[in-house]
């Protein structure tokens, strides 16, 4: 029985009745209300931030059917509904104060691949990337290749009409889209392909809302042919949204997606498409040129097209160098050489492809040649990135301009509104340096990066958008770069849609704008749509097109943070929305949380959001987050703890405890600390606030027994059979889950660790014994620095560890074990962290002074003395202790050899993966020297990351997470002993989840030593 639901007066009551009702009628997804949910949804990659009434999430297209009927329905006609993708809008597409309707956490399946007619059906949920991984082993590939296809959905890029990299030769969304379903308003399904004039004559006499779409559609097209042929630009992006210009394709035949490509969610929810798919080119070079400066690479674009290229994408100096000091450099610096004395401030890459090599390569020598011949553009020279890999490796670099714009130092920061801006490719120069001329009135800075052989720069000017002066600028150079594009015959919005920027509409279509009204009306004739956006029904007189500076903007609401408190805050509130943290691929390890939770509070993204919100609110309240007032005494500390604790537990309403849950979602393995363009570093902030949160309430039983681990556990290791058969008791077992919060706790290794150094003759450490050495004493010796994990739960590896090094000829020393703090740092106690790097690094630090190297085993924990040591410690008192393959290739003169003799798989930690990629191609350089060949395996997160699997409210997402990307990789390649993984966490995941042990690559080398090979000299 559905209830009957009381009369309602204010928006918020009329809201809060359609969520009530939309429960009570069977919606089977989720919704949510709570402020933590719409705060992260109140923003996209643009300037804005609109904070909806609640979320939606259907669980397919039934559920979206319920959303439309009910709100057709004459009472909730003031309810609004938004759809969202990928959330990366650069426009706020799809930002609303009314209801997001998220097509992307469950809609998100393939639904059929035809490799014969070389088509897809998939749901609007899908990524590109995710349908390119799909259709890679068929040899296609869905196009055109947008910047961030790593996490953009199909529902997103046909709302927008997508376009990007390669768009003069494979077009846009719309020219690969074969059929759609969409869910109108009022629960309908229409099923549109391009059909013959008869059936769509055949459809525009039916009775209902289908018929009068199909003949309001076509009654434009039949009347307005002249006016659209005269408005419509002749440019490759064309206009987005509405396309009335193609409701007619060349054949004849009538095409409803035409209007429906570029709507943004204002016309219906496009629940399913089926698009025609591409073969895979064979072969692909990417050539690399350098300009000592920008204009000369815009100017030069020009004419290179004319050699007819698959695409000419162009970048300037700006990005170039915000790539230097990013993670993608790594991959891309040998294709962009430097010279000091002539500068590159202009790159073009231009890309050639083709299913014959003889003739691609053919084809590039020829292009080559005339680089070297042409002299009517200087050029600094140029590279070639020769085949898929080392092109998508360069392009990866571009890929993440947008985002790497966001990192610049200051507060000041690159700003979207008039950054897609598209005209005539042989207007471009001249437009550009107008563009430039209006920025450089108004004395500002600015980053471009674009597809130039379309006509489109990406232009963001640097603005400090908490600056009231310098955010009244946003209506200004609208209006000036409006104007401009008209001017040179293009257009405002020329690839990432009209979104807020709508106002400009009528303008642009002159007009033909009543008839995009028109077709508004037919399908939403009461502007619940995405109001505002591209077009408002002419029958209401009070619909109103949303201008540029009438929705509330970030910087509106940054502005309220305290300006100490920003700037101590700055990993978190300068995210800026990019979304990079969203990648669906699970063999990445950016954020494991959100790809095993699909919930985007838990990303960087959203838990960036969330900080930025809370930091507002608490300003709002009067509480000084940088304060240090130490209560009156501990007990009333304590006292006071208590009761907000218990007050929380009776449901009291606390923002806080929202930000609290997200932050416990995280496992701070600092993926987005390293993979971030923008550098947001979750851990860093999770710290400090899981210390401010737990100032006013309990903490939970967990965090003592993990912060003390290190201090506990060497007087624990004294008696390891006792605490191993405590841990294996029942009732201990129960103890610990349901009260402490752990499960599956590893146990102590029974290795006699003294008798083994004993063999070895292993020395302990100290000033007195270091300063005796000679100097060719020192160089023959070194250093382990122990971690509490190898040292007393991976006793053999530690153990293997000394007995290569003595192997090697080196004389191993042994500091003495003190508390890395790791663990302390992790859940947020952060004054015993402080203290515990302190005792330890003094110590550490002297034993330095004596010339011999430190050498650390877990990655993990070694990264800590360069990370969070950096971040604490005074200048000059962090000690440098290496990772173990930095180490061993400063150690030892390594040639690699001819061939490799064995060939091993590698996985490594993420957080050396994503913070120190370098190292990772020392195990290689390792490996190769010693006749033995390192294959790194593409991979994600294991999901322990410390302790994190091992907590019970985090045991099942740490299982999801391990399935998604190690488990097939684990079942793949570990029945032939050659999978190595150099993480203590990620070698007692496997352990744990699959019952298979992996070897160290420290393990595989002394292997290969026993076997009675030496390693080179």
């Amino acid at each position: 029985m559905i209830a009957r639901l009381a009369p309602t007066n204010s928006p918020q009551d009329i809201y809060q009745a359609f969520v009530q009702q939309l429960k009570n009628e069977g919606f089977e997804g989720e919704i949510a209300s709570d402020h933590g949910s719409r705060t992260v949804l109140a923003t996209d990659n643009s300037i804005y931030q609109r904070l909806p009434r609640a979320a939606v999430f259907p669980k397919h297209d039934a559920d979206v059917g319920r959303v439309a009927r009910l709100a057709a329905q004459p009472r909730f006609r003031s309810v609004v509904l938004t759809a969202r993708g990928g959330g990366t809008g650069t426009n706020g597409q799809s930002l609303t104060d009314g209801v997001i309707v998220d097509l992307s956490r469950h809609m998100n399946r393939i639904l059929e691949i035809n490799v014969e007619e070389r088509w897809v059906r998939v749901q609007s949920g899908v990524v590109k990337d995710q349908l390119n991984a799909a259709l890679k082993p068929h040899g296609l590939f869905f196009a055109p290749e947008l910047s961030t296809s790593n996490r953009a959905t199909i529902g997103g890029m046909i709302n927008t009409d997508a376009s990007g990299q390669g768009s003069c030769t494979y077009g846009k969304t719309r020219d690969h889209v074969l059929a759609l379903s969409t869910i109108l308003l009022g629960g309908n399904r229409l099923d549109s392909q391009a059909v013959e004039a008869g059936h769509a004559r055949q459809q525009a006499s039916r009775q209902d809302m289908i018929g009068e779409v199909y003949r309001c559609t076509q009654e434009i097209a039949d009347n307005q042919q002249q006016l659209i042929q005269d408005i419509f630009p002749k440019l490759n992006r064309c206009l987005t949204g509405y396309d009335l210009a193609h409701l007619r394709e060349p054949d004849g035949r009538f095409n409803l997606n035409s209007v429906l490509c570029g709507s943004e969610g204002s016309l219906g929810f496009i629940v399913e498409a089926r698009l025609n798919v591409l073969q895979i080119p064979r072969h692909s070079i990417l050539v690399n040129v350098g300009y000592a400066g920008f204009m000369d690479a815009l100017r030069d674009a020009k004419a290179l097209m004319a050699l007819k290229p698959l695409s000419i994408e162009t970048v300037d100096s700006k990005v170039l160098m915000l790539a230097m000091q990013d993670i993608v450099w790594h991959g891309v610096a040998e294709y962009f050489p430097q010279d000091p004395a002539r500068p590159t401030l202009g790159i073009n890459l231009i890309e050639f492809s083709d299913d014959d090599l003889q003739r691609l390569e053919q084809r590039v020598h020829d292009f080559t040649r005339h680089l070297k011949s042409d002299t009517s553009v200087s050029r600094l020279g140029h590279t070639l990135a020769v085949g898929s890999e080392a092109v998508k490796r360069v392009y990866s670099m571009r890929k993440r301009s947008v985002g790497l714009l966001g990192n610049v130092q200051g507060e000041a920061r690159p700003q979207p509104f008039v950054e897609d801006t598209a005209v005539p490719p042989e207007n471009l120069a001249d437009y550009i340096a107008e563009f430039r001329d209006l920025l450089d009135s108004h004395g500002l800075e600015y980053g471009m990066f674009g597809h130039v052989d379309a006509g489109v720069l990406h232009v963001r000017p640097i603005l400090d958008m908490k600056d009231p002066q310098q955010a009244a600028l946003i209506r200004p150079l609208s209006d000036a770069v409006a104007a401009l594009t008209k001017k040179y015959g293009g257009l405002l919005w020329g690839e990432h849609g009209k979104g807020l920027r709508s106002e400009y509409v009528p303008e642009f279509f002159a007009g033909l704008y009543p008839s995009l009204q028109a077709i508004k009306a037919v399908f939403d004739p009461f502007n619940q749509l995405n109001p505002g956006k591209i077009a408002t029904p002419a029958t209401l007189a009070a619909a109103a097109l949303t201008r540029v500076d009438e929705v509330p903007l970030r910087g509106d609401l940054d502005r309220q943070i305290d300006q100490r408190v920003w700037q101590s805050y700055q990993t978190a509130v300068q995210c800026n929305g990019n979304g990079a943290c969203y990648n669906f691929d699970p063999d990445d390890a950016m954020c494991p949380s959100w790809k095993a939770t699909r919930n985007r509070i838990h990303s960087p993204k959203g838990r960036a959001s969330l900080i930025r919100e809370w930091l507002r609110l608490q300003g709002a309240q009067g509480v000084d987050v940088l304060g240090n007032q130490a209560p009156a005494s501990a007990l009333g500390h304590w006292l006071g703890k208590a009761r907000n604790t218990l007050a929380r537990q009776l449901g009291q309403k606390d923002f806080s405890h929202e930000v609290y849950e997200a932050m416990s979602g995280c496992l701070a393995c600092k993926s987005c600390a390293g993979q971030c363009p923008v550098k947001v570093n979750v851990p860093d902030f999770r710290a400090r606030f899981l210390e401010l949160y737990h100032s006013r309430y309990l903490r939970p039983l967990k965090d003592y027994v993990v912060g003390s681990l290190e201090f506990s556990i060497p007087v624990i290791a004294r008696f390891p059979r006792l605490y191993n058969a405590m841990l294996g008791a029942r009732p201990v077992k129960w103890m610990l889950e349901h009260g402490v919060g752990m499960v599956d706790s590893p146990l102590l290794s029974l290795m006699n660790f003294e008798q083994l150094c004993a063999t070895w003759k292993v020395q302990t450490a100290t000033v007195k014994t270091l300063s005796r050495l000679t100097p060719q004493q020192r160089k023959r010796s070194v250093i382990l620095v122990q971690d509490a994990f190898t040292r007393y739960f991976e006793t053999p590896l530690a153990a293997q560890w000394i007995e290569l090094i003595a192997r090697l000829g080196y004389q191993v020393y042994l500091a003495p074990f003190s508390a890395n703090g790791k663990p302390l740092q992790v859940q947020g106690l952060l004054g015993a962290f402080k203290k515990a790097a302190t005792h330890n690094a003094r110590g550490l630090l002297a034993l330095q002074n004596c010339g011999v190297p430190l050498v650390g085993l877990d990655p993990a924990m070694t990264l800590v003395y360069r990370q969070e040591y950096a971040k604490t410690l005074d200048h000059g008192t962090v000690p440098q202790v290496a990772l173990a393959q930095e180490w061993l290739v400063s150690a030892m003169p390594i040639q690699p050899p001819a061939a490799a003799q064995k060939v091993f798989h590698f996985l490594p930690h993420c957080t050396e993966r994503t913070n120190e990629p370098a190292s990772i191609d020392l195990w290689q350089k390792v490996f190769a020297g010693w006749g033995l060949s390192l294959k790194v395996l593409p991979s994600g997160c294991c999901g322990m990351s410390g302790t994190y699997g091992h907590e019970t409210r985090n045991v099942k997402t740490s299982q999801i997470i391990y399935s998604q990307s190690w488990q097939p990789l684990v079942e793949q390649h570990h029945g032939d002993g050659t999978l190595l993984a150099d993480g203590y966490s990620c070698r007692s995941q496997v352990k744990r989840q699959d019952g298979k042990e992996l070897l160290h690559p420290l393990q595989a080398l002394l292997g290969h030593l026993r076997e009675g090979d030496q390693p080179p000299r």
